[in-house]
């Protein structure tokens, strides 16, 4: 969850990395929220709640997935082809200093 919202207070910086486990997490989290609030706007039978919620999710998520794509050492513009971003965001971002930015920071236990 930590991962969501850091991915929110940098909604629209296209710049950085972004760790696997930023990017995974938050489409996991942003996935959770989407079935909530598709339960939600069922039971309540509107059509409107889930519609919003992707729409205000479009720049989030595009931002995070073009500082994945920097994280790889690739261009931002990768995260709009499909098949091939999801595929390139499973592997390990580089461990040095690229183009986008310096040595990510490393949790550490």
């Amino acid at each position: 969850m930590k991962h969501y919202f850091t991915v929110l207070r940098k909604y629209a910086c296209v710049e950085g990395r972004a760790s696997r486990a930023e990017y995974w997490n938050f489409l996991l989290f942003n996935y959770l929220v989407s079935v909530v609030l598709t339960v939600i706007e069922v039971s309540f039978r509107t059509n409107f709640i889930v519609m919003t919620y992707t729409v205000a999710m479009v720049l989030p998520s595009l931002a995070v997935g073009m500082r994945r794509m920097h994280d790889l050492g690739k261009y931002g513009s990768y995260a709009l082809i499909p098949i091939y971003s999801q595929v390139l965001a499973c592997f390990p971002g580089s461990k040095a200093a690229n183009a986008y930015d310096f040595i990510p920071q490393v949790a550490r236990p």
